[in-house]
């Protein structure tokens, strides 16, 4: 089952375009790339009536290797911070962009078949107030086959970050999100953290995690690749 055989590399790149442009670039053994905090820069200018120079033509990193998939941003406040790019091996899987059932700058659902059965992934950023999170608590969406789940969450919680001693309410929200999708938490075969703090004193966090459909013989089989640290 194709399902079984996908490789997805996922990341906050905390809007660092030179980033994104290197990732898909070098890596072209993964079959999807799942971006948070992306990047949003000026690709050239258009004709404007108003400006002489021209408007400024906002978009995120491409590459002829890889298809975008984004919301396309309402105006300049709303610039989407999950984008996914699908290898074009994978043409032939049919991905979409389902705005239909998540329209939010911070949720990416892109949907796939495979043997007359559609898949879901699902890609998501959830700021500081857990914005988000709640969103997706409050939206109940009721959608078969979410093989996975996974993004930058900004909880910490002693069910997933050893060095970090308190469970939060909040956690009890995506619990309640990853069951109503039939997802389980997928530990990492390499424990670490996954964000580095740059503030002397602060301690290292786990707050990008993933969670994977309960019959994916793979829930444990997840890693952060050593350069990606």
């Amino acid at each position: 089952m194709i399902v079984e055989n996908l490789k997805i590399f996922s990341q906050n790149v905390c809007k660092n375009s030179l980033l994104v442009n290197t990732l898909l670039e070098t890596l072209t053994h993964f079959n999807i790339i799942l971006i948070q905090e992306s990047s949003w820069s000026e690709i050239h200018k258009t004709p404007s009536s108003l400006n002489c120079e021209g408007d400024p033509l906002m978009g995120s990193s491409h590459h002829p290797n890889w298809t975008t998939f984004t919301r396309i941003p309402l105006n300049d406040k709303d610039f989407p911070r999950v984008l996914a790019y699908v290898n074009i091996r994978l043409s032939a899987l049919r991905f979409l962009l389902c705005k239909d059932i998540f329209n939010h700058t911070d949720v990416s659902l892109i949907s796939f078949s495979n043997n007359n059965t559609c898949f879901y992934i699902l890609n998501v950023y959830s700021d500081l107030s857990h914005t988000t999170l709640k969103y997706l608590k409050d939206t109940e969406a009721k959608i078969n086959n979410v093989v996975l789940m996974t993004g930058d969450f900004n909880i910490r919680d002693s069910l997933w970050d050893s060095f970090f001693p308190f469970h939060l309410s909040i956690s009890n929200d995506l619990i309640i999100v990853t069951d109503s999708f039939n997802l389980a938490f997928s530990s990492l075969t390499n424990p670490c953290p996954t964000r580095y703090s740059e503030t002397a004193g602060e301690s290292n966090s786990m707050i990008d995690l993933m969670f994977l459909h309960y019959d994916l013989s793979e829930l444990d089989q997840h890693s952060i690749l050593p350069e990606s640290r």
